[in-house]
């Protein structure tokens, strides 16, 4: 069974940090590309950070670049995200996500967390 586990949200105060984690299980998290996503309240989901299986290369939303930073460590199968200088109109629900295409496309969301930036 694949599990992504999200951890780090919380209340932060803008222009604080935050680093959010990912621990995948039940799957071959190595050859995975994984991403971060958020969903702001009441907008929809939006892409914010991926990292290539290898961890060779990232991509950032305009957004969140020169703030944000997306690691992974696949002999420990976590992916992070690491939030600086954060702004309120960074609250959002972030959500791990893990993309392969091995012939067919396969995909896994986390559950996740909570993070809200408010003075």
């Amino acid at each position: 069974q694949v599990q992504l586990v999200e951890s780090g949200g919380g209340l932060v105060q803008p222009g604080g940090s935050l680093r959010l984690s990912c621990a995948a299980s039940g799957l071959t998290f190595s050859s995975y590309a994984m991403s971060w996503y958020r969903q702001p309240p009441g907008k929809e989901r939006e892409l914010v950070a991926t990292i290539t299986s290898t961890g060779g290369s990232t991509n950032y939303a305009d957004s969140v670049k020169g703030r944000f930073t997306i690691s992974r460590d696949n002999a420990k199968n976590m992916v992070d995200l690491q939030m600086n200088s954060l702004r309120p109109e960074d609250t959002a629900v972030y959500y791990c996500y893990a993309r392969r295409r091995l012939g067919h496309l396969t995909t896994y969301w986390g559950q996740g967390t909570q993070v809200t930036v408010s003075s």
